[in-house]
């Protein structure tokens, strides 16, 4: 699986619809493939079926809370790769949030959404 980005399966957890939109474009224009979750019970749902290659995580979602639903994926696959990506810069400082590989703030630029993705895959040999 090492080297192709067509083959790399990124699962996108967050209850706003537009975000998810933009972030499958822009992930899917890199070559890779993108899966959706609304909240956190269908994320782990969607671990089990498509067991992706990393998880971009919101911390902020109406039915379920993001670091609960890391610790569950963690519970599952403790290897997983993910991702916070909230549109609050508070939570970097719990430390439950210290078990994920990265954390980024939204933006409307996704740039370094996109930076991450890439480095967290090529530091797990993913990519």
């Amino acid at each position: 699986m090492s080297g192709s980005k067509n083959n790399i399966r990124i699962l996108i957890i967050d209850d706003d619809e537009n975000q998810r939109l933009l972030y499958k474009e822009e992930l899917m224009e890199e070559n890779f493939t993108v899966i959706e979750s609304v909240n956190g019970k269908e994320a782990i749902e969607k671990i089990l079926m498509y067991k992706p290659d990393l998880v971009i995580l919101d911390i902020q979602m109406p039915d379920s809370n993001g670091l609960e639903t890391m610790n569950e994926i963690l519970t599952y696959n403790k290897q997983m790769p993910i991702i916070l990506h909230t549109a609050y810069s508070h939570y970097k400082d719990n430390f439950m949030s210290w078990a994920a590989d990265a954390y980024v703030v939204k933006s409307s630029n996704l740039e370094e959404l996109k930076k991450q993705v890439i480095k967290v895959l090529k530091n797990r040999g993913v990519l």
